[in-house]
């Protein structure tokens, strides 16, 4: 069932895509590669999400970064 959910994320992506892609002009190469850039990387990690639900989200990594700083700053 999982592969659903899947082809759905990429169905989307993809409308978004075909509507969004024509609108932009074609000498805006950079504003196109960081629409690209920022659809794959949603994309990646929706399906990822998909995979492994209990993957920990950005609170957790912020958390274990910054735990080291919080020890040495209570000393």
């Amino acid at each position: 069932m999982k592969w659903a959910m899947v082809l759905g994320i990429v169905v989307i992506a993809v409308l978004i895509t075909l509507y969004e892609w024509p609108k932009m002009n074609k000498n805006q190469k950079k504003e196109r590669k960081a629409f690209a850039v920022l659809t794959m990387g949603s994309v990646v990690l929706a399906v990822l999400l998909v995979y492994f639900p209990d993957m920990p989200g950005p609170t957790q990594l912020v958390d274990s970064l910054f735990k080291p700083f919080g020890k040495l700053l209570e000393k």
